[in-house]
């Protein structure tokens, strides 16, 4: 039989082993995704996790001169991180290895975090758990009482009444005036909207022991005011302004611009779309925003120092007499260098962490959109 050109042609050239439609063929075309974990992966994780402790522990244990926890589980990580690389590298593409890199350096990133979190606000419940089981920590106040007496007798309810009044005051001065500011900034704008902005964002990085030397020199020293809880209460608005005024400008700056269009279109003034549809949208974001400036307010030393001074007794009167607060408490009590006090301090840290993670709740509740049946 002879063949044609045109048929020998389109002749085939090469012969498939598998057909197109079998499945060998289309695990063959199908990547492989790169989140799934195959038993040679988890094999290469567990050996470079053993192999990399074994030589930093022959390293820091014969070879080097080096000590410590912290530099010891370093260079562990360093060494899981370089093993691994040269594992995983045998058996996967180039692609493979560069992903398994990345996620494990991110997280080991947050793990490092996390432990660091999580040891920050335990420590304080290891050094002052002590003082947390006695009753008379939460109900009475340290006047009268020394240093060097037991745990049985003094506690921080003056510090924590205290701090509430401060933080108190400094929210309703803060509160309006940062949602106005935001307002101006977003809603109005204008040459003046970019002179507020570069003021707020320059008072964001303010020390705390500026604005309480300029509380002090305004109110006490040029006004006449007293040192008290009043005072105090200025200067830690001053610090939470500019938190809150921020945050605000970024909430309200998400909010969608055809609500706006959409109320003024029926006829709504500028002034009834933003009380009644953009700040009633933004109010989640409102909340947190207030939230920050709380965490900012409420952990301030300097400015309480200076504008109102530490005390032992119990004070509710803001305007008069110095007035105490839990973070001036705890600096006082640590730097004190008896080994009680020093517990009473990390107790009134403990609250002071209690207390703002109950501030964070009730806000939150608050702020919670109302969603109808």
């Amino acid at each position: 039989m002879t063949i044609t050109a045109p048929e020998r042609d389109a002749a085939p050239t090469s012969v498939r082993t598998n057909p197109p439609d079998s499945p060998e063929a289309d695990a063959a075309d199908r990547p492989r995704p790169l989140r799934s974990r195959t038993l040679d992966d988890i094999a290469c994780l567990g050996a470079s996790a053993v192999g990399s402790f074994a030589f930093t522990w022959l390293c820091y244990e014969y070879l080097l001169p080096f000590s410590g926890l912290i530099g010891f589980i370093v260079g562990w990580y360093f060494a899981f991180l370089a093993l691994y690389i040269g594992v995983t590298s045998l058996s996967n593409p180039r692609t493979v290895v560069v992903d398994r890199i990345a996620s494990t350096a991110i997280q080991g990133a947050a793990v490092l975090t996390g432990v660091a979190l999580v040891s920050a606000v335990a420590y304080p419940f290891f050094r002052g758990y002590l003082a947390l089981e006695h009753a008379n920590f939460y109900s009475q106040d340290m006047g009268g009482v020394s240093p060097t007496r037991g745990l049985d007798s003094g506690g921080i309810w003056h510090a924590i009444i205290g701090t509430l009044i401060e933080i108190g005051i400094a929210v309703v001065v803060t509160l309006p005036l940062g949602i106005g500011t935001a307002i101006y900034m977003t809603e109005v704008g204008g040459r003046g909207a970019v002179v507020v902005r570069t003021v707020v964002e320059a008072m964001t990085a303010l020390p705390s022991i500026i604005a309480g030397l300029f509380v002090f020199t305004v109110l006490i020293v040029d006004l006449g005011f007293p040192q008290d809880g009043f005072a105090a209460a200025m200067a830690l608005s001053i610090m939470m302004l500019p938190i809150m005024a921020r945050a605000s400008e970024v909430v309200l700056r998400v909010v969608p611009g055809g609500l706006r269009e959409a109320s003024q279109a029926l006829g709504a003034s500028r002034w009834q779309t933003v009380w009644r549809v953009v700040l009633p949208t933004a109010r989640p974001g409102l909340a947190t925003a207030l939230i920050l400036a709380i965490a900012r307010g409420v952990g301030e030393t300097s400015p309480v120092l200076l504008t109102s001074g530490a005390s032992t007794f119990f004070n509710k009167n803001p305007f008069s007499e110095p007035m105490n607060s839990l973070p001036l408490f705890v600096y006082e009590a640590v730097r004190s260098g008896e080994p009680i006090y020093i517990e009473r301090g990390f107790g009134a840290a403990c609250v002071l962490i209690a207390l703002v993670l109950v501030l964070f709740i009730v806000t939150r509740l608050l702020a919670r959109q109302r969603v109808s049946r």
